[in-house]
């Protein structure tokens, strides 16, 4: 069965970088996405990436465009999500999910068209 965790998440200051892995246990490649959670605040998409690894077939929430890159490395069945310039608006847990379903060349960050979780990895901006 599909599973998938994620991790690399940490404590930084405003402006510095992290990188978050997302580790799936099978070599296909999904449809994944990532999202957060801030404190007091719904879960939102950050990020995705669909099976096909064109660029349209990449999205990021405005807030994060720019400055966040979403890829996939094949070899070792891992979504990455390089996150720079980072803000205390950025603090969050980060989830990543796979769509196990969708064929599309685009990918959505429709939350529930993922069925396989994470359990999270915080991420924390602060000077």
């Amino acid at each position: 069965q599909l599973q998938v965790a994620e991790s690399g998440g940490g404590l930084v200051q405003p402006g510095g970088s992290l990188t978050l892995s997302c580790a799936a246990s099978t070599s296909r490649p999904y449809q994944i996405a990532w999202f957060r959670q801030a404190p007091g605040k719904e879960r939102e998409g950050v990020s995705c990436i669909s099976r096909h690894d064109y660029e349209v077939g990449k999205d990021y929430a405005p807030s994060v465009k720019g400055r966040f890159t979403i890829s996939r490395d094949h070899a070792n069945n891992t979504v990455y999500l390089q996150m720079n310039n980072l803000t205390p608006e950025d603090t969050a847990i980060y989830y990543c999910a796979a769509n196990r379903y969708s064929g599309s060349y685009l990918c959505y960050m429709k939350q529930n068209e993922y069925d396989t979780w994470g359990q999270g990895t915080q991420v924390t901006v602060s000077s």
